[in-house]
């Protein structure tokens, strides 16, 4: 078993095993033995896992169950999750398990922050891409009419538990998504766990891909827990990608937005001179390789006007990150103003 410590104000570990899944019981009552646990899970995990775990967890467990997908991460959902708590007697010697996705993730750990003021949660990823970025770092949220993650709070998680073996019942675009995130993380910090995921062969070594991905994430948390700084790297290709999202109606994958944001900023990077030519195509191949889009269909205004409702905008400049290499990125601020022709070099067409 592999553990990883994250430093936060509040410090927890993260463990990571095949076959975790079936002890996640005695991890968690090690945690709080005599708390009664709400299993908050969607309509797709729930069929999979939720009967074994809450069984395993006790008498007292009990559960909320959302439909799956990103039309959940509302304020209705969050707000039922919160009566179901209340009309449980939930108190803050009590427990929520958070078992699904990153909207799973994200809603229930906002509703633990939020209900009497923070309540402890477990995150138990059941996907790649939760299981390397949302379970890690305490950052909840749920959407707005208005744009992605507008509504959210801070709360770390009590503790962490990744199984990657139930990475092998996700659908493979679901999975994919996951990869977007890791490659996201070679490029930013590690040119060697790039070169690992861009020939696509990697399931082999699920563990060590992850523990890797979640080891550069919690480093990343410790120096920046309440995103003020360095946290901001890891928006790279963010901006871009929610605004690819946000354009199809959320029919892409957030993954997808991001393998196309993150190719984005490959572009603009080399047009501002900040990375050297070449730099966009090695990443569409490694993209490429691993069954990820690298074609937006939306031309630059509406992907303009998707992008100005950001939570990473401050006033009227935006922080995009831009690529000097694979394994070095740095931030660079635009004027609000210079958004369109930005997103021009972003698309092509300027």
């Amino acid at each position: 078993m592999k553990r990883i410590r994250v430093k936060a104000a509040r410090p927890y570990d993260v463990y990571i095993r095949r076959g975790m899944l079936n002890d996640a019981h005695t991890m968690i009552r090690a945690l709080k033995k005599d708390a009664r646990c709400m299993v908050v899970t969607d309509s797709n995990v729930a069929p999979l896992y939720l009967d074994a775990l809450a069984d395993s967890l006790g008498a007292d467990t009990g559960s909320f169950i959302f439909p799956a997908g990103e039309q959940s991460k509302t304020l209705a959902t969050f707000g039922n999750i919160l009566e179901h708590m209340a009309a449980s007697g939930f108190t803050r010697a009590d427990l929520v398990v958070a078992l699904g996705g990153g909207v799973v993730g994200d809603t229930a750990g906002f509703a633990s922050a939020c209900y009497l003021r923070g309540i402890d949660y477990v995150q138990i990823p059941t996907t790649f891409l939760s299981a390397i970025d949302s379970s890690v770092g305490g950052k909840t949220a749920i959407d707005l009419a208005a744009g992605k993650n507008l509504a959210g709070a801070f709360l770390q998680p009590s503790l962490v538990l990744i199984d990657p073996d139930v990475f092998q019942t996700l659908p493979a675009p679901v999975f994919n998504e996951g990869t977007a995130e890791a490659l996201k993380h070679g490029v930013l910090y590690d040119s060697a766990l790039f070169e690992t995921l861009a020939t696509g062969d990697f399931k082999k070594d699920m563990e060590s891909v992850v523990y890797r991905n979640v080891e550069l994430k919690a480093a990343v948390v410790q120096k920046d827990e309440r995103d003020t700084g360095e946290r901001r790297m890891l928006n790279l290709g963010h901006t871009f990608g929610h605004a690819v999202e946000a354009c199809s109606g959320f029919s892409l994958y957030h993954g997808e937005g991001v393998a196309i944001g993150m190719l984005m900023a490959a572009r603009i990077s080399e047009r501002l001179g900040v990375a050297s030519p070449g730099l966009s195509d090695t990443i569409r191949q490694a993209l490429l390789q691993n069954h990820l889009p690298t074609d937006c269909a939306f031309d630059a205004e509406a992907l303009c006007r998707a992008a100005r409702i950001d939570k990473k905008r401050m006033g009227d400049t935006l922080t995009l990150i831009l690529i000097k290499r694979i394994g070095e990125c740095v931030p660079y601020d635009i004027p609000v103003s210079d958004l369109l022709s930005v997103m021009k070099m972003a698309v092509g067409t300027a």
